[in-house]
């Protein structure tokens, strides 16, 4: 048996998704020292051949094999990338990635920030904002979603970082 400890949070960072938990939470019923004590236990005694993948208990899952991919865990809809804090990403379009985003209405629109710089998702175009919607400053790593129940296009951009812009079509 596996120690099983609680997820309390998840952290997306540079296009991967990890999971936060409390190791001082583990349920001590879960956990056998007799059966996780390293002195004991011979790699060589181990044949890989003998282990039958279809028998294998998820919740037996070791934490450091944890598959971050899992399908309850969403990714952001827009990336604000790295360096894009410089004058340039407009050239390439890759201020806010993607740089046009096609949604339904209702539906929710999450942006990341995963510069080292703080940014904004503004709507408007700058230096005039028009009060629809603003992220505030963003920091590194941190995320804004925002619902979008109007069809029509929002132009934003970064009240820190004029060359930044970008748009959302809702349809």
């Amino acid at each position: 048996m596996g120690v099983s400890i609680p997820i309390i949070g998840l952290i997306y960072y540079s296009g991967m998704i990890f999971e936060i938990s409390n190791p001082e939470e583990t349920n001590p019923e879960e956990t056998n020292p007799e059966e996780t004590n390293p002195e004991e236990t011979n790699p060589e005694e181990t044949n890989p051949e003998e282990t039958n993948p279809e028998e294998t208990n998820p919740e037996e899952t070791n934490p450091e094999e944890i598959n971050l991919q899992n399908d309850f865990l969403i990714a952001p809809d827009v990336v604000i990338p790295m360096k894009v804090s410089r004058p340039g990403c407009d050239i390439e379009d890759i201020c806010y990635i993607p740089s046009n985003i096609v949604v339904e209405k209702g539906k929710s629109v999450t942006w990341l920030n995963e510069d080292s710089s703080f940014h904004s998702v503004t709507s408007g175009f700058y230096p005039e904002p028009s009060g629809f919607f603003d992220s505030g400053h963003l920091d590194p790593y941190q995320s804004y979603t925002l619902s979008f129940d109007e069809i029509g296009t929002y132009d934003y951009f970064c009240t820190l970082h004029p060359w930044m812009f970008a748009q959302v079509i809702v349809e």
